[in-house]
């Protein structure tokens, strides 16, 4: 059984404040290597992100029962696929996915910055943050000879109510289905892509392209360039999807769009479109995470 990470999810009507409390978020996440590959060089991470009081020590004999945690600032989606080898790809995704956890978790101060409207400095942390992967990446490929030439790709999803904030490197992916359609917000970073941008190839051409197996960005390689984007997500029902090209190379963006509009849960959608993937060939690692913030009864 490959490994899941499920959120449980209760709802409610109660609250007039449009931005769902954490019980009514559904949020899941799950990775297998496949059918071919003996490795599974993926990693993901789904987190929520809150303001925390740690008690070291206090005369108050009910400070147990306190509210220590705060209301969530942030929530994470990370998907990163491994490039280099089963360690070195699997050692890539992993210290990227760790080092992007760490500095998203510390950008705190830009949290705040965001809700009042201002997030310029919060685009310039996504980047840095990218960057400061790439660099964790290359660094321990210096120190460790037998992971030399390392890299991952990197999707990154932080919803800040009511935004959702993307980064991209490499060819995983993240997507927004809202509304009854389904939009892929990051852009490819590979060779193929290129070519289509520059006019060269059409999107058909870049399918059945070998370059669209060849990374132009990614962390830890020569080149890593992350693109940042904003989306609003406050519209309820909307659906954030995360994922490795081990689903894209077998599922169709009309087929996602098919079983996004029709999920019951997170965890439900992201199993049945794991298990269609694996029917189809399961040609590589692959990973899913599916986040939305449940509807709200008419009451």
């Amino acid at each position: 059984m490959p490994p899941g990470v499920p959120i449980a999810v209760r709802h409610s009507s109660t609250q007039k404040d449009p931005r769902p409390r954490d019980d009514e978020l559904d949020l899941y996440g799950i990775t297998h290597p496949g059918l071919v590959r003996a490795e599974n060089q993926d990693h993901f991470l789904l987190c929520t992100i809150h303001p925390q009081v740690v008690v070291h020590g206090t005369s108050l004999p009910t400070a147990s029962e306190l509210e220590l945690r705060g209301q969530r600032l942030a929530t994470i989606m990370i998907v990163a696929d491994g490039v280099g080898g089963s360690t070195a790809g699997s050692r890539a995704s992993r210290v990227a996915t760790e080092a992007v956890t760490r500095h998203v978790a510390s950008a705190l101060r830009c949290y705040s910055t965001v809700v009042t409207g201002d997030d310029s400095e919060f685009l310039d942390t996504l980047k840095g943050v990218a960057i400061e992967a790439h660099q964790a990446v290359r660094s321990e490929a210096e120190a460790v000879p037998e992971v030399a030439g390392m890299a991952t790709t990197l999707s990154l999803g932080v919803v800040i109510w009511p935004w959702l904030y993307t980064v991209q490197v490499g060819d995983s992916r993240c997507y927004l289905f809202q509304g009854g359609k389904l939009r892929q917000l990051t852009r490819d970073q590979t060779y193929a892509q290129d070519l289509v941008d520059q006019g060269v190839f059409t999107k058909r051409d870049a399918m059945h392209s070998p370059l669209n197996n060849v990374l132009s960005s990614a962390l830890g390689a020569n080149e890593a360039v992350p693109e940042v984007k904003r989306v609003d997500v406050r519209e309820r029902g909307s659906v954030i999807f995360v994922c490795s090209d081990g689903i894209t190379k077998h599922v169709s963006d009309d087929e996602i769009a098919q079983h996004l509009a029709a999920m019951s849960s997170a965890e439900q959608v992201t199993k049945a479109l794991l298990d269609l993937a694996l029917a189809r060939g399961g040609t590589d690692n692959i990973t899913l995470v599916v986040g939305r913030a449940l509807r709200r009864d008419a009451a």
